[in-house]
């Protein structure tokens, strides 16, 4: 059944949505979601059993006599949750707007993008605050503070550095971390790097990708998230104020899940979307307001971005 509106059927509009999938594939800004994978779930809110690390690394009696049975696994597990929330934009489109586009199609997509880059924005920086966290990442087992040696000094150890990172985790847990996350800013700064330069500097005209696989094999993990999305800090109507939405003082080493199926396998952290209501993140939909001469569209989703355990992740403070 669709969602009444003001007297009038809101439309989900599969077209738009399909065409804003490719949008957000462009967005190589984003990386909330590599870092915490998003997982579809029919429940809104529910109860689930995570992995610990203590059963990771517990090692387990095997023997088994002659004619006895064996000993069965019973992983340890803790319990978690997740509620999803609704998270949502309208924005119009007027008549006399549609005029200036080659069609309507084109006039919608505009608009819907627009919404959606907000959208996916917002998720964005909620992702980003809970990772990089001091309150949730504390402690010398979760949280290491490099800022006497920042990144942006170029004769810093940024490569001991996240190595030494990967280390706590894999003495926390058991598993080497396989992603290391930090802003567009940081990436700039570790190109100057004196350490870096020199590992790398028999490879020229590096693009962007050979750089990501040149930084994984001086950190040693599989991915390098860099964020490069910007918010505005000012207050409306105030000269705009850009600031990195992965914050620049921050990197991360983390477990992050290769298996968006798999609930039960060990990462920091994942992205719960309610399915049942948001096929799509983000689903679009439509409906018509005489009253303004416009057709409104709707980009929204009913989302968890949570932090499943801390110890799969460690965060290095890289500036002052």
């Amino acid at each position: 059944m669709g969602i009444e509106h003001s007297g009038t059927r809101t439309t989900p509009r599969m077209d738009l949505g399909q065409a804003v999938l490719e949008f957000i594939l462009k967005r190589s800004d984003f990386i909330g979601l590599k870092a915490l994978p998003l997982f579809e779930t029919q429940l809104k809110a529910a109860v689930f059993n995570a992995i610990t690390r203590e059963s990771l690394t517990k090692i387990p009696e095997t023997k088994r006599a002659p004619g006895g049975n064996y000993n069965r696994l019973n992983f340890e597990t803790e319990e978690k949750n997740f509620a999803c929330v609704e998270h949502g934009l309208e924005g119009p489109l007027d008549d006399g707007e549609k005029k200036l586009y080659a069609n309507d199609f084109s006039a919608e997509l505009v608009t819907v993008e627009q919404i959606t880059g907000l959208i996916l924005l917002a998720q964005e920086y909620r992702i980003a605050t809970a990772l990089f966290n001091t309150s949730t990442f504390t402690g010398s087992a979760l949280y290491t503070d490099y800022s006497s040696a920042p990144w942006d000094n170029v004769a810093s150890d940024a490569i001991g550095q996240v190595r030494a990172a990967k280390e706590k985790v894999r003495q926390n847990t058991g598993l080497m971390p396989n992603a290391v996350i930090f802003s567009e800013t940081n990436l700039n700064r570790l190109k100057a790097n004196t350490g870096i330069k020199d590992a790398i500097k028999y490879t020229t005209k590096l693009t962007d990708d050979e750089l990501f696989a040149a930084l994984g094999a001086l950190f040693g993990v599989k991915n390098v998230f860099v964020g490069g999305a910007i918010r505005n800090t000012a207050n409306k109507k105030l000269t705009f104020s850009g600031s990195d939405i992965w914050n620049d003082d921050y990197a991360m080493v983390a477990v992050v899940a290769d298996n968006s199926k798999n609930l039960k396998e060990p990462s920091v952290g994942r992205t719960f979307l309610w399915t049942a209501d948001s096929p799509a993140n983000p689903v679009v939909e439509s409906y018509r307001d005489d009253a303004i001469r416009s057709d409104v569209f709707r980009v929204r989703h009913d989302i968890h971005e949570k932090i499943i355990d801390a110890y799969f992740g460690h965060l290095i403070k890289v500036d002052a």
